[in-house]
């Protein structure tokens, strides 16, 4: 990662970290921080697609760090990123989909280095893209659907026991919406 990059995820953990002291409030830290750094840097490369992706993860690293630095609650800043991307990609016209689901992949990667609870993290994923998507007027069902696909592929690059764990917290219902998982999510390497 490039210095450009590690300036956005230090930039948004010190903008999570003083909003958490300031205010203690962890969703709306994040979807400010999330949604102005990643609308801002995509319009100002005009680029759309991979940029999305490599944007939304130098923000999701640094909102998870900058969250777990302020002893926030990891599943609330999950919730939050993903809003926050999910207004992001929404004002930008990117594949908000493969957004959503890279997002919740780099949560459950960037807990895990952290040591915090990637199931936690990774169903508060999946109800911000809930959230999110009907903020917007996405399809819902896709945006759970895209958030607990991603979460899962990460965890089960971690290890099997992580995936099962994540597995486990995003199947089922989840602020009232059915939450279907599109195979394939397993690594080949820990299948």
């Amino acid at each position: 990662m490039d210095t450009k990059h590690n300036g956005i995820a230090e930039t948004i953990k010190d903008d999570i970290v003083n909003a958490i002291k300031g205010a203690g409030d962890v969703v709306n830290a994040a979807v400010s921080a999330v949604s102005g750094v990643v609308t801002s840097t995509i319009q100002s490369t005009g680029k759309i697609g991979v940029s999305v992706l490599e944007v939304t993860s130098d923000v999701v690293k640094g909102a998870i760090q900058g969250a777990k630095d302020a002893g926030g609650d990891l599943g609330l800043a999950a919730k939050g990123i993903v809003i926050g991307v999910i207004r992001s990609a929404g004002q930008v016209g990117a594949q908000t989909f493969d957004t959503i689901a890279g997002a919740a992949g780099g949560i459950v990667k960037n807990t895990a280095e952290l040591l915090g609870d990637v199931a936690l993290a990774a169903k508060g994923a999946v109800e911000g893209a809930i959230a999110g998507a009907k903020e917007i007027g996405l399809n819902i069902e896709e945006a759970a659907s895209a958030a607990a696909t991603g979460a899962m592929k990460a965890a089960y690059e971690i290890s099997s026991e992580v995936g099962a764990k994540v597995r486990h917290a995003v199947t089922g219902t989840i602020s009232g919406i059915e939450v279907v998982i599109k195979e394939p999510f397993k690594s080949e390497k820990n299948a």
